[in-house]
């Protein structure tokens, strides 16, 4: 069990992290809360081992920390704009084959264009037969069109895809994905359209993308492909956490008696609750965990976390206290905190982590709200802790579950103390056309630039 301080290694990374970054933190902290906030002195050194073992894009001593947020990023990249300034930025083209339903309005930006220089959409569909057949007739398109001249010729290498972009709208995903890479061994980069890669996960994801294949470039030459997944994180952060303090609200004030009283003409005024000084745990301080916390800080909310790596967040300025992820870190916050975000992905790790012990470990009055992965919660555990007369739980707010649709028959349908929500607390009139936006306006123009893309997600942990 690890707590990590917030404090002495604030001034250090400071000074080796990005300038400007380093003065946004410092504003930010001292800006959002009103008094000193305390950081509780649990040191922890971090290791080199512990550092050595992240891919270097997760490390927040980088010069360029590789994660995109819709709060703090623009709508159009630089490399957008450079592309268009000077084409002859492009180091590479992008040929792109989009795994997607063919009628999706959230990928109108990308199937219908217009696209950044260098780039084209060279196929779509569910299936690999949607796509080969689609190059195919691409390919023969092309070469009707140069007259079958040997210089015109467009060859099957020039059009077969290099990036392949994934959205949910593709079913069975998970299962057409493998044979999507391996029918075209060209593709380098695969880009997820959401935030969680749990629907294209399958047994061998870690070893699809950490094998490497030899094609052949324009010039008939060996090359050596890496494939790389990227995701939509930071797209969807900002409105799960209204949810999240939504959630914290609905039970302080009580409004399911506030609703009841106003539908029974009752006017019966009674004590409610502040959330200022209460304490936010946070199960999995992803981008959407962190989210809540700047959110939370604002109330005036003490702000405990739990991650995989603590150290990561040991200049955060939302944090008072993190936890590593261990069952007896997990207990810990649970019974510290009056309010628990639960924002873990859903990963072979993650899967039944708040289990009983956890609901067990509990602080009486507490609150549960899951809008990270269903999977990741016990829910049998969960009724447990919701019931008056087994659990300390004051109430639930669940916008996930292990099983989508909620079945109608479940129990936690029945339960007063629970507000459910249909897995829609981030779908706002644009979200998913925004997350296509991202990868034309943001990602692509960097792949076409041969910069870093942002994002990434290590395959083996899955986010």
């Amino acid at each position: 069990m690890k707590a990590v301080s917030m404090s002495m290694a604030r001034r250090a990374l400071a000074r080796r992290s990005c300038p400007q970054q380093s003065i946004m933190a410092a504003t930010t902290a001292s800006s959002f809360h009103s008094t000193t906030r305390r950081f509780d002195e649990h040191e922890t050194t971090t290791t080199e081992k512990e550092v050595t073992s992240l891919p270097p894009w997760r490390d927040p001593a980088m010069r360029q920390y590789m994660f995109w947020n819709r709060e703090t990023s623009t709508d159009r990249g630089k490399y957008f704009d450079l592309l268009e300034m000077s084409p002859e930025s492009i180091v590479r083209e992008a040929r792109i084959a989009s795994l997607s339903a063919p009628v999706d309005p959230a990928n109108d930006r990308l199937h219908h264009g217009p696209l950044p220089p260098g780039a084209s959409l060279v196929a779509m569909g569910e299936t690999v037969d949607d796509l080969q057949r689609q190059l195919l007739t691409k390919t023969s398109n092309n070469n009707d069109n140069n007259n079958s001249s040997a210089t015109g010729k467009t060859t099957k290498n020039q059009q077969q895809p290099n990036v392949l972009f994934v959205s949910p709208s593709c079913p069975h995903a998970a299962k057409v994905l493998p044979q999507v890479l391996q029918a075209f061994p060209s593709i380098e980069w695969v880009h997820c359209r959401s935030a969680g890669i749990d629907f294209i996960e399958s047994g061998n994801l870690a070893q699809m993308f950490q094998t490497t294949t030899t094609t052949k470039d324009s010039n008939n030459n060996p090359k050596t492909n890496h494939t790389i997944i990227t995701n939509a994180k930071g797209q969807f952060s900002s409105s799960l956490a209204e949810y999240a303090l939504f959630a914290c609200s609905y039970f302080a004030k009580n409004l399911p008696r506030l609703l009841r009283q106003q539908s029974n003409k009752e006017w019966i005024p009674y004590n409610v609750e502040e959330l200022r000084g209460k304490t936010l745990g946070i199960v999995g301080y992803g981008d959407i965990g962190r989210a809540c916390a700047k959110l939370g800080t604002q109330y005036g909310m003490r702000i405990t976390a739990l991650r995989r790596h603590p150290f990561l967040s040991r200049d955060d300025p939302f944090c008072n206290k993190v936890y590593d992820r261990s069952a007896a870190s997990l207990q810990n916050l649970m019974s510290e905190s009056d309010y628990i975000v639960c924002s873990a992905p859903s990963t072979v790790e993650t899967r039944g982590m708040v289990n009983a012990p956890a609901f067990d470990a509990v602080k009486p009055g507490a609150v549960f709200i899951n809008l990270g992965r269903g999977p990741v919660v016990d829910e049998d555990a969960l009724l447990r802790a919701l019931q008056h007369d087994t659990g300390n739980l004051k109430g639930a707010a669940l916008d996930v579950f292990a099983q989508e649709p909620l079945p109608r028959d479940h129990p936690l349908w029945e339960l007063p103390n629970v507000l459910i929500s249909p897995h829609n607390m981030d779908q706002t009139t644009t979200f998913m056309h925004e997350a296509t936006e991202f990868f034309v306006h943001e990602n692509l123009p960097r792949f076409l630039c041969g910069q870093d893309l942002l994002n990434p997600v290590d395959p083996c942990l899955g986010y």
